[in-house]
């Protein structure tokens, strides 16, 4: 079993939500972000090099945290623009959602929304820490019943 402080879990989140790769050490605590070098391509390996062989050579002691697949990411913004009181910007987010490009037509019609951009924000943020506890749930639960 483990248990992760909120600072590390915040920190996992927010290095999902920026796209990277996380692994938490179960036996040091230490948390290790690596570039995912997939969704980079052509992007520098060397400032990752030593994390990256100390995983693979060690995988066994790390947890790996999964980012949000398209489809998480879509019902995230969804929900969010579902949960807005404001009728004239839900209804703009929620046609940008249904357009072809909907990640683009999002974040455009949030970066120009004021307010709603920081609300957007945190809404995102308690999400993937979320995420990350269930993640944390399931290793748990998983160790457990072995």
């Amino acid at each position: 079993m483990i248990t992760l402080n909120k600072k590390q879990i915040s920190e996992i989140a927010d290095s999902l939500d920026a796209g990277m790769n996380c692994y938490f050490n179960i036996k040091s605590g230490v948390i290790k972000t690596i570039i995912d070098l997939d969704s980079w391509i052509g992007a520098d390996e060397e400032p990752w090099e030593e994390d990256i062989k100390e995983i693979e050579e060690n995988y066994e002691d790390y947890i790996a945290f999964d980012r949000m697949n398209t489809n998480q990411s879509f019902e995230i913004m969804a929900d969010f623009a579902d949960s807005l009181e404001n009728e004239n910007i839900r209804r703009k987010l929620v046609t940008a959602l249904n357009k072809s490009k909907p990640f683009r037509n999002f974040k455009w019609v949030i970066d120009n929304s004021g307010d709603y951009r920081n609300q957007w924000f945190e809404f995102k943020k308690n999400r993937y820490i979320e995420y990350v506890k269930e993640q944390i749930e399931v290793y748990n639960l998983t160790q457990k019943n072995e």
